[in-house]
Parts: structure tokens; C-alpha cells; sequence
């Protein structure tokens, strides 16, 4: 099937010249074609009409009207003739008022049929001949008798008369029925043609009707097969593709702009195979890339261990038998002695310490990403039972709103408020004693949560150096630490889908404002393989947390 329509359309394709021709280029010789038999059929039509209409006039306005202004001509000279007779045989002048209208009447229809029968001398030359013997008879018997005295006078006249009256009006009679009967051969004649005319615009009328629907249907079939067709085969073969078949070729058919349109989406298809293709390639390098990132991740976690149980060993180990050399040599050694031997231990010790955090920072999201219900009021009591001491040392006084339950990781929930608590007594203000706010809203399909304290605040110019792992801003003598506990902070938030962020605008003191959302949020870390054992700790702990306090903000 798809080799014959190709066929079709190399066939069309091989005709010189109309292969080019466009779809409006199509439409618009169509138009002028119709509108060209249009124009003339109208003509054709205009003509039959006009035609019919010359007949009707003819007829309704010419001979019928002479034909009858001549019966009335003949009547009024039988009505002249009427009155005249009477006057004769009575004498009663009352008898003459009907020559009297007849003469009247007979003005009256000669008007009317020289003005209808203008054009036409035969029956002007009928007219002349029946006005003559009218003119005759009135002067030879009407007028006579009707100018004579009424009586006896009349009488006689009338008598005398009345042969030559009889044979003038046969006369008249013959002469009107010769003009009536070629008026009626006229209107005959008429009538005729009115009926030819009527035949004649049926027959356009019916041509024209013919032809409209001739050129409907030409018109159908051309949109048929020069769009319509075209069209759907396109539209068949895009749904092929659209269907998932990108090696379905769309093949071109019909008028050029839409062998183009064709052209097109066959390119495009091309495009999309080759992108999908390209795709399809990426996918399984991304497979084998995910693959050898758990597989990676899985090596990570055995460092991990490694570091945190092998490594610390020996940090172990050295710590403790310098402190036995210390011990043991304790008279025998001076002063520098004794201190290298401080610096070897604080150093061991401090290592120890950054392992186990490195550790814990490691594990956020990839170990500790069980999600349950979390009631934030009990986690926070955890948290400051765990910090007492030293809020106890300091004086804190450490407020909180009421607290949610949010959908979370328990552990990472601690280990967030822990840092955050932590760091806020431990950079405080010397003159003053810590006080410090944990506040809880709803804001749409999130809560917004805020750490706020009265220490010595964070530079808006480092508000995002102090999320970075291990950047300090303080010795360490100053305030102990990693540099790692806002940095732990800010991945638990990520990995829970929410944000944190340094307030700029609050003074004095620091404010860490952090989101979780109101539903369950997909971990970030949802691909990374390996549950492990939750620790069951707040990873840094109070002493080795960033610094949200610290001027020019850093983590210690």
C-alpha cells in the first residue's frame, strides 16, 4: 500500500508544470473558472430574462391594451349609431346622449391606440381606414340627423336615411373587424413569443442550475483529491509515528505546499529517530554509569567504615601511649617535651573527631532516610536533654513555638535541631546570656521553621560561606569545631525537599530560618543504594557544629 501511494505520487510528481502548483495556486484557478461560468451563465440568464420581460411587456402593455382600445373604438361608434336611430325614430332628444358619450368615447380609444400602435403601420393604416368610414358615416347620416329638429323633421331624416345608414356602418364594422383582427394577430403573435421567452429561461435557469451543481461537485472531488486525500494520508502516517513507529516513513502526495508540509515532518521524523536514538544511547550509558555509582557509593560506605573503626585505631593507639610516655616520664622530661606531647595528643584526638563527623555527613541521606511520622515537640525535648549541660553552664534559655509532626528522617531531624541549638549557645555574646527561639508556622503546603539568638551574629557578606563544609571563620581556640555542622544542616534540609538560608535582616544575633514540606517529600538521594545502621546520636554533637553565631559568619 505505502509503494502504490508512492507511485501515485511520483506519477503526479512527473506531470510538467502542475506538479508546482500549490494548494492556493489550486484554489484560486478553481475560483476563477467557477466564477468565469458563473459570470456567463448570469449573462445567459440576464438575456433570458430580459428577454421574457420584453415579451411580458409586449403583450400586457401593447397588443392586449390595442386590442381592447380597438373593441372599444367599435363600441363607441355602435353607441353613436345606437343614439342616432333613437333620436331618428322618436324625436326625443334624451336618445341623443349616447351618440354624444360615443363621440367621446371614440376620441378617447383613438388616442390610446395612436399611442399604442406607433411603431406598427399596418395597423396605424387600419386605424386611417375605420376613422375614414366613421368619418363618412358621421357626415353623411349622424350629424345630419342630430343637428335636425326633434319631431317630425328628424323622423323623416332618419328615414330618408336609413339605407345609406345600414350600408356606412357594415362598412365601419368591416373595416374595425379588419383592424381587430391583426391586432389580435399581433397579440397572438405575442403571446407566442411570451411563451417561447418562458421556455427559453427555464431551459437557462436549469442550465445554470446544472452547471452550479456540475462545479459543486468538480469542486468536491478536486478538494478530495488534491487536499483532503492528501491530508489524511499525512494525518495516517503521523499517527503512525506519533504511535511510537519512528521507522514509518511519511511519504509526500498531493499539491507542492503539501508535498513541503510532507517534507517537513518526514525531516522531523528523521530528527526525532535520530535524537531517540541518541537517547536510547545515553539511557544505557546512564544505566552503566548509575550502576557504577552504586557500585561506587557501596565502596564509599566500606571507606566509611574503614574510617571510622580501622583509622580511629590507630589515632587511638598514639593518643593514648603518648599520655603513657607523659605519664611515665613525667620528672624526666621539660617543659617543650610536655608540649609536643600535648600537641600529638590534641591532634589524634581532633583527627578522631573529624572522622566521625566526615561519617555522619556522609551518611545523611544514604543511611538515615527512614521516613515516618515525627513529632518535632518530643525530638526537640531529646535534643535539649542532651544539650543541659551545657545550656546550664552558659544560663540559655532556649523557647520554642508549638512544634508539627512532619513526615521525616528521626534521626536527621535531631541532628538538624541539635547543630542548630548547638551553635547558637556556643557562639554567644560574652556580655550576655544565650537566649535562643525555635519558631514554627504553616506557609501553604510547607512549614517554615527559624532558629533565632542573641550571640554575635553572621555578616551577611559569608550568609552562604557558612553552609560550605569546612569553612571557619574563627580559630579554633576561639570556638572548637569542624566546620561541618551547617553544612550537614543545609544537606538534611535539601534531602528532605526544603531550604535554609541566613536571615540578613535580623539583628542582634543570628537567625537560620529552614522549610520541610507539609507531605512526605521524595528523598534526593532516592538512587543511591545502601540502608545501613541509623546511628542512633545527632551526628556532630553540641561542640562540633558550624557556627551560626559566629561574626562574619562561618562555621567554628
Amino acid at each position: 500500500m505505502q509503494q502504490s501511494r508512492t507511485a501515485r505520487s511520483n506519477r503526479a510528481d512527473r506531470i510538467p508544470g502542475w506538479s508546482d502548483w500549490t494548494t492556493r495556486r489550486w484554489l484560486t484557478a478553481g475560483v476563477l473558472v467557477a466564477l468565469t461560468a458563473l459570470v456567463v451563465l448570469s449573462g445567459l440568464g440576464g438575456w433570458a430574462l430580459d428577454r421574457a420581460g420584453t415579451a411580458t411587456s409586449d403583450l400586457v402593455n401593447r397588443s392586449s391594451p390595442a386590442l381592447l382600445a380597438s373593441s372599444r373604438l367599435e363600441t363607441a361608434l355602435v353607441d353613436q349609431q345606437t343614439g342616432v336611430r333613437g333620436y331618428g325614430l322618436s324625436g326625443d332628444t334624451s336618445f341623443l346622449q349616447p351618440y354624444t358619450q360615443g363621440l367621446a368615447d371614440q376620441r378617447a380609444a383613438v388616442d390610446r391606440l395612436r399611442q399604442l400602435l406607433g411603431n406598427d403601420p399596418t395597423a396605424q393604416a387600419n386605424l386611417d381606414a375605420v376613422l375614414a368610414q366613421a368619418r363618412t358615416w358621421q357626415t353623411d347620416v349622424a350629424q345630419p340627423i342630430a343637428a335636425a329638429p326633434p319631431g317630425a323633421a328628424a323622423q323623416a331624416l332618419a328615414n330618408r336615411e336609413a339605407q345609406t345608414d345600414q350600408k356606412q356602418f357594415n362598412a365601419i364594422r368591416a373595416a374595425a373587424q379588419t383592424q381587430q383582427a391583426h391586432l389580435q394577430a399581433e397579440r397572438d403573435h405575442a403571446y407566442a413569443a411570451l411563451q417561447q421567452t418562458h421556455t427559453l429561461r427555464d431551459g437557462v435557469l436549469a442550465a445554470i442550475g446544472s452547471v452550479i451543481l456540475f462545479l459543486a461537485a468538480l469542486v468536491f472531488a478536486g478538494l478530495r483529491r488534491g487536499v483532503t486525500v492528501p491530508l489524511e494520508r499525512l494525518s495516517s502516517d503521523v499517527r503512525v509515528v506519533s504511535d511510537g513507529d519512528f521507522s514509518h516513513a511519511v511519504t509526500p502526495s498531493g499539491p507542492a505546499d503539501l508535498r513541503r508540509l510532507a517534507e517537513d515532518v518526514e525531516g522531523m521524523r528523521r530528527r526525532l529517530a535520530e535524537e531517540l536514538d541518541f537517547t536510547d544511547r545515553a539511557r544505557l550509558r546512564l544505566d552503566e554509569q548509575a550502576a557504577e555509582l552504586r557500585r561506587s557509593n557501596s565502596e564509599l560506605e566500606q571507606f566509611a567504615y574503614v574510617a571510622s573503626h580501622d583509622l580511629q585505631e590507630p589515632l587511638r593507639k598514639v593518643a593514648s601511649f603518648c599520655q603513657l610516655l607523659q605519664r611515665r616520664y613525667a620528672g624526666e622530661l621539660d617543659d617543650r617535651a610536655n608540649q609536643y606531647i600535648d600537641f600529638a595528643v590534641d591532634g589524634a584526638n581532633r583527627m578522631q573527631t573529624l572522622i566521625s563527623d566526615l561519617l555522619a555527613f556522609s551518611r545523611v541521606g544514604r543511611v538515615h532516610r527512614r521516613y515516618a511520622s515525627v513529632d518535632l515537640e518530643q525530638t526537640l525535648a531529646t535534643t535539649l536533654d542532651s544539650l543541659s549541660l551545657t545550656a546550664e553552664e552558659t544560663g540559655a534559655v532556649i523557647t520554642h513555638d508549638p512544634l508539627p509532626t512532619v513526615t521525616a528522617d528521626a534521626t536527621q531531624m535531631g541532628m538538624l535541631l541539635q547543630n542548630l541549638i548547638a551553635n547558637a549557645i556556643k557562639f554567644r555574646d560574652p556580655d550576655r546570656p544565650p537566649r535562643v527561639h525555635l519558631s514554627a508556622r504553616r506557609d501553604g503546603e510547607q512549614w517554615a521553621f527559624a532558629v533565632s539568638d542573641n550571640g554575635i551574629g553572621i555578616s551577611p557578606d559569608y550568609a552562604e560561606r557558612v553552609f560550605v563544609i569546612f569553612q571557619r571563620l574563627h580559630t579554633r581556640d576561639a570556638y572548637p569545631g569542624n566546620g561541618i555542622g551547617l553544612a550537614m544542616c543545609r544537606k538534611i534540609v535539601d534531602f528532605h525537599g526544603g531550604t535554609i538560608a541566613v536571615d540578613p535582616d535580623h539583628s542582634p544575633g543570628t537567625r537560620i530560618s529552614f522549610t520541610l514540606p507539609v507531605s512526605a517529600p521524595t528523598p534526593a538521594s532516592a538512587s543511591l543504594d545502601g540502608d545501613g545502621d541509623s546511628d542512633s546520636g545527632h551526628g556532630t554533637g553540641a561542640e562540633g557544629s558550624a557556627a551560626p553565631g559566629a561574626p562574619a559568619g562561618a562555621p567554628a
